[in-house]
């Protein structure tokens, strides 16, 4: 009898398990690796083997079972930074990473883990802005939630590690989602017209500043032209001025003609030799002036 009793505290350890064994309700060594062991028998000893290996999921803000999908609004409902509310269903992977502190120091750890990542994730997100959280930030706020979760637990000493945080669904309350929809169609519209109009102004500046560069080149090459031009007028004048002062009588009598040949060579002359005689009879022709007179007066 006493064999058979002693031979009751073989056990079998599983590839996914650990075995805890207990003396009279107290840890007894490190846990076992799988295959035979061997532990006190009832009621001295105790052997309990968690699975450390399976991976385990919890679901907050929702329960699927199958095809059926339940919401739990208390769970999901959270407090944006912005006083915004956002509906976040997501789902926690985690499994044990020491069986020890598994057993001993929390006392139901799904739901821990449970009420863990729901506080994390209503921290996170009440530390942040529902566009973001909507659009880009999804893995940004699983990968915070993720790290909070897993010092909150290590706090705890649970032996569990979370290995990733899923994000479900993030979407507005169903009551305003159309309403919230419609101010996103509105910011895109936004943001595309700021779009169109930045392409625009990147068309239309360089094009202006093209125009304003020629203008004042252009005004550049005018100043210097007529610079250029004044200067040769000055040299000119003081050339004919040098010439003036050493023979004054020739150079007034060659400006007088000259000026008198600017004048006069665009106009009708006649011209009458008075040493002609007395025979010649100037000929008037009192038509043609008359004509050209008129015509003048209508241009």
């Amino acid at each position: 009898l006493v064999a058979a009793w002693l031979a009751t505290g073989i056990y079998q350890v599983e590839p996914n398990e650990q075995g805890v064994e207990l003396v009279f309700g107290k840890l007894n060594g490190q846990p076992t690796s799988p295959g035979l062991q061997y532990n006190w028998p009832a009621p001295i000893g105790e052997v309990i083997k968690p699975r450390v290996t399976d991976v385990n999921q919890e679901q907050i803000g929702f329960r699927s079972t199958g095809t059926n999908v339940r919401e739990f609004t208390k769970e999901s409902l959270m407090l944006t930074g912005d006083e915004n509310i956002v509906d976040i269903d997501f789902v926690v992977v985690w499994y044990i990473k020491n069986a020890e502190d598994y057993l001993f120091n929390i006392q139901n750890p799904p739901t821990t883990v449970k009420e863990v990542a729901e506080s994390s994730m209503r921290e996170v997100v009440g530390q942040n802005d529902i566009q973001p959280i909507l659009t880009q930030a999804r893995e940004k706020t699983e990968t915070s939630v993720m790290d909070l979760m897993q010092r909150t637990l290590d706090l705890y000493k649970s032996g569990i590690k979370i290995d990733k945080v899923r994000l479900q669904k993030v979407d507005p309350p169903s009551k305003v989602i159309g309403s919230f929809r419609d101010v996103q169609a509105a910011r895109a519209d936004k943001e595309r017209l700021q779009n169109e109009a930045k392409a625009y102004a990147n068309q239309v500046v360089p094009k202006a500043h093209g125009e304003a560069e020629r203008i004042l080149q252009g005004a550049e090459a005018y100043r210097e032209q007529t610079v250029a031009e004044a200067n040769g007028q000055a040299a000119r004048f003081e050339k004919i001025y040098d010439e003036y002062k050493k023979y004054p009588d020739i150079t007034r009598k060659r400006l007088f003609l000259e000026t008198m040949e600017r004048v006069l060579q665009k106009t009708d002359k006649i011209i009458l030799d008075s040493e002609a005689g007395t025979g010649v009879v100037p000929y008037l022709p009192l038509n043609e002036l008359t004509r050209k007179t008129k015509e003048g007066a209508v241009k």
